[in-house]
């Protein structure tokens, strides 16, 4: 037989067309909650600030109020600061760091609270001028969706991550209509891995998102933009976008948990911070109006150019003091949006300045530049800018500016934006991942095919002499009968057979006593399967048979045969080798013979 043929690139999965079709119900639900979202933005923002019941687009800088709006957003804060302390302390932030939490740490349940008090208090929060984006509340409240809806089957945690992920993903398309994006914020932020099991069902969850997104928002880009294709000297311009981008990153992560700090200190519950910092926001928004709310009619003047430096640079100010200060007081909004318009804002200041390329280049370069290293998820951000605006041409400078930006928030920051704050509650995560060495390897690759067994006709008598003596060599043994595995005996299990046999023991065969099913592996499984199951079993070591159903004993393997993947692993990360070597000029020179 050729052992070959029980390996599969990817694993065998029977419950996958069933927790796709789950994951493409939460697709749909979770748009009509994005639509829900967005409703109730608009409801109290026309509330708040134009003291309308209106479900109507407008922005909060229409408003006529004058210095009374400085206590618009004081309200929302201490509304939704009441609403964290006796309705659930989940709502508080920004949503992708408790979804990441939920995920690792709470085996992906989430309660019926936060599905429903997560997008009231971020309408309230952002319809009172928070200077936050519906993108973190949408991926809370989506992941909330899918976690319900698998709470209510019986699936595995990693099935309930899976659909809590596509609740989240699909949230996050349905409000921006990026579905690439969304699947690759999933893989890079929230999965914590790359397999077909969890893949498919986010990827037909947010695709499904997409088509049902037309039927509340329309079609075709946010952001709709075009700029021209890019020279040479555009290479140097991405690389100082990028340096300023991560700079920018870095500086407003590290703010934002300084700010945090700040307010852990003071002498109040932190039921009223949020107030605090709505005020905050309410004199921010006064000085500059075009601060409050989403945003998402600044970002399209940044990215089209209709904004001049002066106000821009006014607007990239005071959107980063307030948001910063909001955001650091616990209440609950996005990071997408505020990021994209401080990201816009550093390239319309940038776009005079750096050659090789047009001035409204620039601000989408940057935004997605702030956005990826601020993240921790660069090719998310480079989708996400492209599909917000699908501008192709953009796409070999979104590409080098989003990785020197990401690569220099690397080196600089610990952690992202996303994990610091899981961080300060005791867990570590650990964004890089590769295929597990156990994963590649296979039980024929590494187990011994010297066996010792022991003849299931022997006598019991016979076998503790003979095997479990003075020069025992094994703690354990399989038992065989013409090749074909039995089991596998070891002192106590002899012991339990002379108890139970009240001295009649010895007369008996060793097949006797082996009435279980016995455990074992076969050749094709994975390293990591079957050191899951020796971990499962209390054994340290299997019989490996050639199949499930003659139970032909071909080897054994054990916990030492299970590291050898990793030691190969090792020696590929560490050991440094050289096999040419470059032709080093001597300095002298060989002239022909005359």
């Amino acid at each position: 037989m050729n052992l070959s043929s029980h390996k599969r690139d990817f694993a065998v999965n029977a419950r996958l067309p069933g927790i796709a079709a789950l994951a493409a119900g939460i697709g749909a639900l979770s748009t009509l909650a994005a639509f829900v979202l967005l409703s109730l933005i608009h409801l109290f923002t026309n509330l708040f600030f134009f003291q309308q019941f209106s479900f109507a687009d407008r922005s909060p800088a229409l408003n006529h109020l004058g210095l009374w709006v400085v206590f618009i957003p004081v309200a929302g804060g201490l509304i939704v600061g009441l609403m964290a302390r006796y309705g659930s302390e989940k709502i508080r932030g920004h949503g992708i760091p408790e979804a990441i939490e939920a995920i690792l740490f709470g085996k992906s349940r989430m309660s019926p609270k936060v599905a429903v008090l997560k997008p009231l208090s971020s309408g309230i929060v952002i319809g009172s001028g928070g200077p936050f984006g519906a993108e973190g509340p949408i991926i809370m409240t989506g992941g909330a969706l899918g976690s319900l809806i698998a709470q209510c089957f019986k699936v595995t945690s990693a099935e309930r991550k899976t659909l809590l992920v596509a609740g989240a993903a699909a949230g996050m398309t349905a409000v921006f209509g990026t579905p690439v994006a969304a699947v690759l914020l999933a893989v890079e932020l929230l999965l914590f891995e790359w397999r077909p099991r969890s893949f498919l069902p986010v990827a037909l969850a947010c695709a499904v998102a997409g088509f049902a997104r037309a039927v509340f928002f329309g079609t075709g880009p946010l952001f709709p933009l075009e700029t021209a294709p890019p020279g040479a000297l555009s290479l140097v311009s991405c690389v100082i976008a990028g340096l300023l981008s991560g700079a920018l990153a870095s500086g407003l992560s590290a703010a934002l948990y300084k700010t945090e700090d700040l307010f852990g200190k003071l002498p109040l519950h932190w039921m009223w911070w949020p107030a605090l910092g709505g005020l905050v926001v309410g004199i921010g928004g006064f000085i500059e109006p075009r601060a409050l709310g989403v945003g998402y009619d600044v970002i399209g003047d940044l990215l089209h150019q209709h904004m001049a430096v002066q106000i821009a640079l006014a607007i990239l100010l005071v959107k980063a003091v307030i948001w910063v200060v909001a955001l650091g007081s616990g209440t609950s909004g996005g990071v997408l949006a505020p990021l994209l318009m401080l990201g816009a804002g550093l390239g319309v200041l940038l776009g005079h300045v750096l050659p090789g390329g047009e001035p409204a280049l620039w601000p989408l370069v940057c935004m997605a530049a702030v956005l990826g290293a601020t993240l921790g998820a660069p090719l998310t951000a480079i989708v996400f800018a492209f599909g917000l605006t699908h501008d192709s041409n953009a796409l070999l400078p979104l590409l080098a500016a989003t990785l020197v930006a990401h690569g220099f928030a690397t080196v600089v920051m610990k952690r992202s934006i996303m994990t610091e704050k899981i961080a300060r509650r005791g867990y570590h995560i650990y964004r890089e991942y590769g295929v597990d060495p156990l994963e590649r390897h296979h039980v024929d690759e590494v187990m011994s095919r010297t066996i010792e067994t022991i003849d299931g006709d022997l006598p019991l008598a016979e076998v503790l002499s003979g095997y479990f003596g003075a020069a025992q060599t094994h703690r354990a043994y399989p038992v065989v009968r013409a090749g074909v595995l039995l089991g596998v005996v070891d002192r106590a299990l002899l012991d339990a057979a002379g108890e139970h046999q009240h001295g009649q023991a010895h007369q008996r065969r060793l097949a006797d006593v082996l009435h279980d099913t016995p455990a074992f592996a076969l050749p094709g499984e994975t390293c990591r399967l079957v050191a899951t199951r020796l971990a499962v079993l209390g054994l340290e070591r299997l019989p490996v048979v050639a199949d499930s159903t003659t139970r032909q004993l071909v080897g054994i393997v054990s916990r030492s045969d299970l590291i050898k993947p990793s030691l190969a692993h090792f020696d590929d990360e560490h050991k440094k080798e050289r096999f040419r070597r470059l032709p080093m000029p001597t300095g002298k020179r060989h002239f022909p013979p005359a």
